[in-house]
């Protein structure tokens, strides 16, 4: 009885597992493409019982997760110099392959984080685990291609076969494609003009690059 309970759990994972061969790419199309849509779809999912839960995608946390590890992947394999480092906390993190993946998911998750939250309080929503989770999933759609072209970025900038042009290119394309579709966003929960949700959204970046350098003073000093 064991083993079949364990044999299904093995089908279930190969089926999910290989399914992200079909997905991802799925999911990354129609969140460059249509991000304001796909947004909108995974709000929609939320009122679905779990079960049927983003069936024809990935959900946003996981497409995120899926997004910065490829991309840690790639950047292995591009053999770039290894960063110098001092601390235990930095060796404990940039040494392993997994834990400086997950690390880098966990600082691009802060972008979704604060801009649920600044969308929350305009709203005059109770912060709760609840109703921060359908803003927070789908930003984590947004922060995927972010994650893409941010490390892809960094990638080019740490080659030396490679213009740093191209990687500046890179990041102001991402970060006007990246600005643009979540100024939109803002104005359409908000129901505010463009300026104001322009300026929502950069303030919102900010605020994110400014968790992620508190993040990294006890990693210089650890």
């Amino acid at each position: 009885m064991d083993f079949m309970k364990l044999l299904r759990s093995f089908e279930e994972f190969l089926f999910e597992a290989t399914s992200w061969l079909v997905f991802y790419p799925l999911t990354l199309w129609r969140v460059l493409v249509r991000p304001l849509e796909t947004m909108a779809y995974s709000d929609a999912e939320q009122g679905d019982d779990e079960a049927g839960r983003y069936d024809d995608a990935l959900t946003p946390p996981l497409f995120l997760l899926i997004t910065v590890v490829l991309m840690n992947g790639i950047a292995l394999m591009a053999h770039l110099p290894k960063p110098r480092l001092a601390g235990t906390l930095q060796h404990a993190i940039f040494d392993s392959p997994q834990n400086a993946a997950l690390f880098r998911a966990l600082i691009f998750s802060l972008i979704p984080l604060v801009a649920a939250v600044l969308l929350l309080r305009r709203q005059g929503v109770r912060l709760s685990r609840e109703s921060l989770r359908p803003p927070f999933y789908a930003q984590c759609y947004l922060a995927g291609p972010c994650a893409v072209i941010m490390i892809g970025g960094g990638i080019i900038f740490q080659r030396q076969d490679v213009s740093n042009l191209y990687g500046l290119l890179l990041m102001l394309a991402g970060l006007a494609w990246f600005l643009t579709a979540q100024t939109r966003w803002f104005a359409g929960r908000l129901g505010i003009g463009v300026v104001r949700a322009a300026g929502l959204a950069i303030w919102a970046l900010v605020l994110a690059l400014v968790f992620f350098v508190a993040l990294l003073i006890p990693l210089a000093l650890f």
